[in-house]
């Protein structure tokens, strides 16, 4: 459970550079937004793994 609060963590601090991009057209921000996906990519693949993981030690 804790990389998927980390997961929403990451989502929430991204919101205001993905405004800035998306209203304003900030470059710098749009870099840090990109960044951040690749976070959250990275982090939701661990989740998945993590959870099947759990899954075939339950059927086991």
């Amino acid at each position: 459970m804790e990389k998927f609060n980390a997961l929403k963590a990451l989502i929430v601090s991204t919101e205001e550079d993905a405004f800035k991009f998306y209203t304003n057209g900030n470059g710098a921000a749009g870099t840090r937004v990109r960044k951040a996906m690749m976070e959250v990519k990275k982090l939701a693949q661990e989740i998945r793994n993590e959870v099947t993981e759990v899954k075939h030690k339950s059927k086991a």
